[in-house]
This record gives structure tokens, C-alpha cells and sequence, in this order.
């Protein structure tokens, strides 16, 4: 099925019937004198004809068949049909649909041949009838061909069209995806690098704003361990932030790259802001490949967080252990602590559990999580690729 073909301009409906205009001005002007002069009824009969067609062609496009049919039936008995005969078969055959440019073809010819042999009084020895009809059947195929070439060319520009624009949705679709997982990306970011800061600021303003018993030293150290995390999580922020910044004049400081080496540090960290840990590597972080260890130090980092919010004095528990062959287990597990609900009750992953189990599906591993009724356990596998 040929496409719906686009509107006419003004300038196309101009040309057009200037074009139907000279073509029934040349098939006319041989027959309108000898009409006016013998047979005065059918010059008047042919111009009604012709003007009747004239204004049907204008409905060529809603009711092609019948208007083409009509038009050049109407050639049989006027010359001035002819140019909107012709122009509403040429119309017809862009629509490159046979069962329908058949039928037509056949009467256009038959008119044309009924013309010649009853209407035509030109005919005679010096301009014989053969000629005269194979003159018309070329002109009727020439008019049918051309109007299948302009209807094929019509549905391949429509075609490219249409993938053009399935393209650039597409491609608008792509930039979509991208730009949402790049924001899941950077919220991802941030809360890996903020929420444990942010986490053990929290814990001891609550302990300096419920607790007055606290000796001066013990207010002084948690007002360091605050002031230390508060300043480390700006410094942490401005890196993260810097990897939004693409233009040549920004200052583009390279994103935090922890690796696995890292990992010590981060334990000392929460160490240091009270928390009870017992860190137990059983294998060589220097020796785990960089491509993991990002994602091994931000498990360790995600279940310490998580350790310091819902179960802040308990034992920690971080292990890690596996090899070449085995690949690389990391398991963070703390005790539940009993006696307020409220406060140590697991709620169900958020956001940097889901980022953690995103890290490590995309470092080919997994994310198991077990939570019974004393103990949560996190744990995460991860190949080890080089």
C-alpha cells in the first residue's frame, strides 16, 4: 500500500491545472472547429464534459477510482476530458495498486479507441487509425508508468522518513537511558562516599545531644571524630561533584578511586569513631586485581555504614578471603542487639544496597544478604578477573 501522499501546495494545484488546461487545449483544437461548424450540439457537449470533469479531478485523491473512471469515459465524447482523464490516471497510478489501474487502463483505452473510430472526423488516408491508436495507448502507458515511478519514489522517501524519525526516537531513548543511569550512577556515588561519613557524624551528635555524662575528653574526641568526618565528607563531595564537570576551564579533580589496599583505612576509620570491629583478611589486598577491588572496598564500606546505623554497639565482623580460583568473598555480619526494636529492626534495602548489588552484577559477581532473628549477614562474591 502506497503512502498517504503529502498535501498540495499552492504552487502544485497551480502548475497542475495548467498542465490539464494545455492538454485539453491541444487535443481540442483540432476537433473545435469542425464542432462549431457541423455538428454545433456536441462543441457545447464536449465543453460541458470537460468542465464537468475539470472540477471532479479536484476529488481525485478521496475517491481515485471513480473519478478516474469517470473522467476518461468522458473522452470518449470530449476532447476537452482529456486533461483531467489523464491527470486523475496518473493519480491513480501512483497508488501502484493494479487491481485498480487495470479496469481503469482498459476503459481509458476503450474511450480512446471508441473516440477514434465513431467521433474522430479527422480520421482518413493521411492520418491513418492505427497510428492514431497507438499513439493513445503509448500516451495512456506512459501516463500509467510515470505515475507508478512518482508513487514508488513517494514510498521510499516515506520509508526513509519513517526511519529517520524511528531512528532519532531511538536515539532519543538511548540518551534517555543514559542519562538516567548516569544519575543512578552519580546518586550511587554519593552515597557510597557521603553516607558513612555522614553516618558517624549522626551517631556522635546523638551521643553528645542524649549523653550527659560524658567526661570532657569523651566530649573532645567526638567532637574531633565529627569535625574529621564532617571535613572529610566535603573534600569527598567536591571530588564526586568534579566528575559532573566537562568544560575546559573547570577544575576536574579525578573521582575517588579506592581499591582494595584501601580497605585498611576505612577500618581504622570506624575504629577510631567507636565502633567495635574485628577485621579478618585472609588474603593479600594488594594482590586483589584493581578491577574488584573498588567494588570490594565499597561492600566493606556499604555493610559498616549500614553496621553503624541500625546495630552502633555491636561487634562487627569483616572477612575476606577466596583466590584466583575461588574468587573473592567479602561477608560483613553483626549481632542484632536486643531490647529496642524500634531502633535495630532491618529495613528493606535502599539505596546502597541496591547500588551495591548493581556494583557487583556489573563486576560479574552477586549480593547475598541473611537476616534471623539475632545476627544480619552480608555477603558478597565477586570473580576475580585481572
Amino acid at each position: 500500500m502506497s503512502p498517504t501522499p503529502a498535501p498540495i501546495t499552492t504552487w502544485g494545484h497551480v502548475w497542475r491545472i495548467a498542465l490539464v488546461l494545455l492538454i485539453s487545449a491541444i487535443a481540442w483544437a483540432q476537433l473545435a472547429e469542425y464542432q462549431w461548424r457541423h455538428v454545433r450540439w456536441w462543441f457545447w457537449l464536449d465543453l460541458a464534459l470537460g468542465v464537468a470533469s475539470f472540477v471532479a479531478m479536484f476529488w481525485r485523491r478521496r475517491h481515485p477510482v471513480p473519478v478516474a473512471l469517470v473522467t476518461n469515459l468522458a473522452a470518449s465524447f470530449s476532447m476537452t476530458s482529456a486533461g483531467p482523464g489523464t491527470l486523475t490516471l496518473f493519480s491513480l497510478a501512483t497508488r501502484r495498486r493494479w487491481r485498480e489501474i487495470i479496469p481503469v487502463s482498459i476503459a481509458a483505452i476503450g474511450s480512446a479507441v471508441a473516440y477514434e473510430v465513431w467521433c474522430d472526423p479527422t480520421t482518413g488516408p493521411d492520418n491513418p487509425l492505427a497510428v492514431e491508436l497507438g499513439f493513445l495507448v503509448t500516451a495512456v502507458a506512459v501516463t500509467i508508468g510515470w505515475g507508478m515511478y512518482i508513487g514508488s519514489r513517494r514510498e521510499l522517501l516515506a520509508t526513509l522518513r519513517e526511519r529517520a524519525e524511528t531512528t532519532e526516537a531511538e536515539q532519543a531513548a538511548r540518551v534517555a537511558q543514559a542519562r538516567i543511569a548516569e544519575r543512578a550512577r552519580i546518586a550511587r556515588e554519593m552515597h557510597d562516599v557521603l553516607a558513612h561519613r555522614i553516618s558517624t557524624v549522626t551517631m556522635h551528635a546523638g551521643a553528645l545531644a542524649f549523653r550527659d555524662d560524658l567526661a570532657a575528653d569523651e566530649v573532645r574526641r567526638a567532637a574531633r571524630v565529627i569535625e574529621s568526618n564532617s571535613r572529610l565528607a566535603l573534600v569527598e563531595l567536591r571530588q564526586v561533584l568534579g566528575v559532573l564537570r566537562e568544560d575546559p576551564g573547570d577544575a576536574a579533580p579525578e573521582p575517588p578511586q579506592p581499591t582494595a589496599t584501601s580497605i585498611e583505612s576505612l577500618v581504622e576509620q570506624f575504629r577510631t569513631a567507636g565502633m567495635n570491629l574485628q577485621w579478618t583478611p585472609q588474603v593479600d589486598p594488594s594482590a586483589i586485581p584493581d578491577t574488584i577491588g573498588r567494588t570490594a572496598y565499597r561492600t566493606v564500606q556499604e555493610g559498616l555504614t549500614n553496621a553503624a546505623k541500625h546495630a552502633p554497639r555491636t561487634r562487627v565482623d569483616v572477612t575476606m578471603s577466596g583466590g584466583p580460583q575461588d574468587g573473592l568473598l567479602i561477608e560483613v555480619a553483626n549481632r542484632i542487639p536486643a531490647g529496642a526494636p524500634e531502633r535495630t529492626a532491618i529495613p528493606a534495602s535502599g539505596l546502597g544496597l541496591v547500588g551495591l548489588a548493581e556494583r557487583a552484577q556489573l563486576a560479574g559477581g552477586r549480593l547475598t544478604r541473611s537476616v534471623t532473628a539475632d545476627r544480619h549477614v552480608l555477603r558478597v562474591w565477586l570473580p576475580w578477573t585481572t
